[in-house]
């Protein structure tokens, strides 16, 4: 992605009583959907030229929205905003059986960029209402992953917002549920539910695996022994992106003295860093590492220019493109059919 650079030199480098240093989580940033889903809209515009649309923002990120924007890409919000015809992309957090069709009524050539991770949670949601099971999905209500996984089996799923939605929780047969999650919630939080769904309804089943992806726990685990030895944290992702927002609250609860989320570096205020020796620094799963990379920049500025790596786990997973973008033009195999990771 572009840099898009805010003013150097802008945060002061006041002193505080002892050594200045910034801690960097690891993992973080990009995961492999996000990575998968990003491309996707890349070689779609080379591939086919602008515009090519794309239903719902590609991934929670206002930087590459504005970026893939910038290259042709088209954002709407529902499929009957695409002019017959054209090309539109699905985007990383998935969509229901029925946008599918409302895609192929109006003749869209559909390109479905939603990460395997999220479509395992949807193929699940299938097979247990095919066994007529009441499938209690653990998630927030409205979040596009909620609504394409709901999509699946509306007669069969019930939304669980949070542990204590489920005081008032009421069901059809306690004796044939399960339960799902969104990919993208607090690990702890989401137990915290299921401990408190089972206490209610003993009979509950669980998922063959665990829902909440690798990029989630990851990052989560790595802000924890981060936000321990941490006066502040800082998180870049943007508003909507549910995996940053939960790495703010995580940092609160084990130990970051204070947090705050910010889409770009020039959001950091300097009052933030009053008294302030160490700062954790990490990113949500759809960030661009180059929007990480200024923030350490205007870090350095303020006198933070010791950085340490806080590494808890490797990553290198990735994931196959979408069928229609594995080989190019004249129908050779691509050299970006496989994306990479933390691409700036």
């Amino acid at each position: 992605m572009p840099r898009v650079r805010g003013p150097r030199n802008r945060l002061k480098n006041n002193p505080v009583t002892g050594e200045k240093k910034v801690l960097l989580a690891a993992p973080r940033g990009y995961c492999a959907g996000v990575d998968r889903a990003v491309v996707a809209v890349e070689k779609a515009l080379e591939r086919y030229g602008a515009p090519v649309y794309v239903r719902k923002q590609i991934v929670h990120n206002i930087h590459v929205v504005n970026t893939l924007e910038r290259m042709g890409a088209i954002f709407v919000e529902e499929v009957d905003e695409v002019p017959e015809g054209s090309h539109v992309v699905f985007s990383a957090h998935g969509v229901s059986p029925a946008v599918v069709q409302g895609a192929a009524d109006r003749g869209l050539q559909a390109i479905d960029a939603t990460c395997p991770l999220v479509t395992k949670v949807h193929r699940e949601a299938v097979r247990f209402a095919k066994q007529d099971m009441e499938i209690l999905l653990i998630g927030h209500d409205g979040h596009e992953e909620v609504e394409g996984t709901a999509g699946e089996a509306p007669e069969h799923v019930t939304i669980v917002n949070s542990p204590d939605a489920v005081d008032d929780l009421v069901v059809k047969d306690p004796e044939k549920l399960v339960w799902l999650s969104q990919t993208t919630l607090s690990v702890d939080e989401t137990m915290e539910t299921v401990r408190r769904l089972r206490a209610k309804f003993p009979k509950l089943q669980d998922p063959p695996s665990d829902d909440i992806c690798y990029a989630t726990q990851n990052r989560q685990v790595a802000i924890k022994k981060v936000a321990a030895n941490a006066d502040l944290v800082i998180v870049v992702g943007s508003a909507n992106s549910s995996n940053s927002v939960r790495l703010v609250e995580v940092a609160l609860e084990y130990g970051a003295q204070a947090a705050y989320r910010v889409d770009y570096a020039h959001e950091v205020k300097q009052e933030w860093l009053d008294g302030v020796n160490t700062v954790g620094v990490t990113s949500g799963a759809s960030v661009p590492e180059v929007l990480v990379q200024e923030l350490l920049d205007d870090l350095a500025d303020a006198g933070y220019s010791s950085v340490q790596a806080v590494v808890t786990a490797e990553e290198d997973l990735v994931f196959s493109l979408p069928k229609e973008l594995r080989k190019d033009a004249a129908g050779n195999r691509d050299e970006r059919a496989l994306g990479g990771r933390n691409r700036a």
